[in-house]
């Protein structure tokens, strides 16, 4: 591990003391205390470590290090193993979760960003650990603002990174977002610690490191981390505002349905301000079709078409006027198919929480049910109401296929029954997505205006 070449001038420090009262203004946290830390090996995460291992132990907490080997460097993966030494040296238990399979020529970032919040979020669900803690600090901050100002975001994105967050059953704090680099490396340089240099942080192929090379000439212009980390502030202040009222909204118009779909009341919806009624389509496009970039234009063209009564397809959703309610139904050609082992649990389709019983004695593809599941497999498991839901909804539910062969359509909703052996005896699927009505919906660019 090294730190050298890398200045720190009089950066003083984060204390014990500080870093407590950063931490009360998380809130949240049980009695004891177990939190995790995503440990890069770098100079901030290293410094995360330092101070919770502090905090953590002042409480009778426990904590625990994950560090992911993205496999993209040859040195990777000896990296990790040194960080684990390092780990064992201080008493931090340490795990390392290791990028499997192939990696992709595009958007490599992008992808192993992905990937790493998956394996770090999966590794506490395991440890059954509650809070996993980043280390991104206040000039990520400033960066993350800049990023986005330049994309054309909005409120929301030139709010930057939340202090908290939940991701599915993981809370993601990140406390260290009032404190600079400068300080973070001081905290490890006064434990006698030296860290990991990522070389991606320099390397101009990316964005952030090109920020980072103009931040002098933007500083002299008075863009500088204190300013953008003020924008910030004053952006996540009103995106809260904004959050709350489309959640009331949504309280006031939103069915969930156990299928996996949702009605709207179209009334209280396009009564709304145009904002509020943006994002609560988006958020019930996310609810249905999971998170993934839409474009405000995309929202805006979609609710006008809502409001004459007419509807299209958006965010991998069918979405239409039915009955005298907004039906957001998943498109079934959007539907993923996924190859299951018998008793097997998945989240399928970003949708539906899926066991597959354990009567099968070969791999089962779970597909969407589609028109010729619908002929095949009417009446099957305990679905005496399908032909009376909404033709996208019931093609779009998951069935379980051998070949050209419907097995099963799956039991929707109740408990995961076990047999006396303890095998799963019937094939059931529970609604619960990846984006709940009740979480911010996928990010959503503008070069204009509005939501991003």
């Amino acid at each position: 591990m090294t730190g050298a070449g890398t200045a720190w001038g009089d950066a003083a420090p984060v204390t014990p003391g500080e870093f407590a009262r950063a931490m009360v203004a998380l809130d949240g946290f049980e009695p004891a205390p177990a939190v995790a830390v995503g440990l890069s090996g770098g100079g901030d995460s290293l410094a995360l470590i330092l101070l919770l291992r502090h905090w953590v132990a002042e409480r009778g907490g426990s904590l625990l290090a994950l560090t992911v080997d993205h496999g993209l460097r040859a040195e990777s993966a000896a990296e990790a193993e040194v960080v684990g030494t390092v780990m064992a040296g201080l008493g931090v238990s340490h795990r390392i979760l290791r990028w499997e399979g192939d990696k992709p020529a595009a958007g490599l970032q992008a992808a192993a960003r992905t990937a790493r919040h998956r394996l770090l979020a999966d590794a506490c669900v395991e440890a059954g650990i509650l809070h996993l803690a980043l280390a991104h600090h206040r000039d990520d901050q400033a960066e993350t603002v800049l990023l986005r100002l330049a994309r054309g975001s909005g409120t929301d994105g030139l709010a930057g990174m939340a202090a908290v967050r939940a991701d599915g059953a993981v809370r993601v704090i990140r406390p260290l977002l009032g404190f600079s680099h400068g300080r973070l490396l001081a905290t490890c340089r006064a434990a006698g610690l030296e860290w990991v240099e990522d070389p991606s942080n320099h390397n101009p192929r990316f964005a952030r490191a090109r920020l980072r090379a103009a931040r002098d000439l933007l500083g002299g212009e008075g863009l500088d981390g204190d300013r953008l980390c003020e924008v910030a502030r004053r952006a996540g202040r009103a995106r809260a505002a904004l959050e709350q009222a489309t959640a009331d909204l949504l309280a006031q118009t939103a069915t969930i349905h156990p299928e996996g779909w949702v009605t709207l009341a179209p009334a209280p919806l396009l009564a709304a301000p145009e904002e509020i009624a943006l994002r609560a389509l988006a958020q019930a496009l996310a609810t249905v079709g999971g998170p993934g970039p839409v474009r405000d234009e995309a929202l805006d063209r979609l609710l006008g078409l809502l409001a004459d009564g007419k509807g299209g397809t958006l965010g991998g959703c069918v979405v239409r006027m039915r009955r005298g309610a907004v039906m957001v139904a998943r498109e079934p050609a959007a539907v993923e198919r996924r190859l299951v082992q018998p008793g097997s649990r998945i989240l399928w389709d970003g949708r539906f929480d899926l066991r597959v019983s354990s009567r099968w004695d070969q791999p089962v593809e779970v597909a969407a049910l589609g028109a010729a599941g619908w002929r095949k497999g009417a009446g099957q498991g305990g679905h005496s109401g399908l032909s009376e839901l909404p033709v996208p909804v019931r093609e779009s539910l998951p069935s379980l296929w051998l070949g050209t062969e419907m097995l099963a359509i799956p039991t929707i909703g109740g408990a995961y029954g076990v047999d006396a052996e303890g095998q799963a005896p019937m094939d059931r699927a529970n609604f619960r997505p990846i984006s709940p009505l009740g979480r911010p919906a996928f990010t959503v660019v503008s070069d204009r205006r509005g939501i991003i």
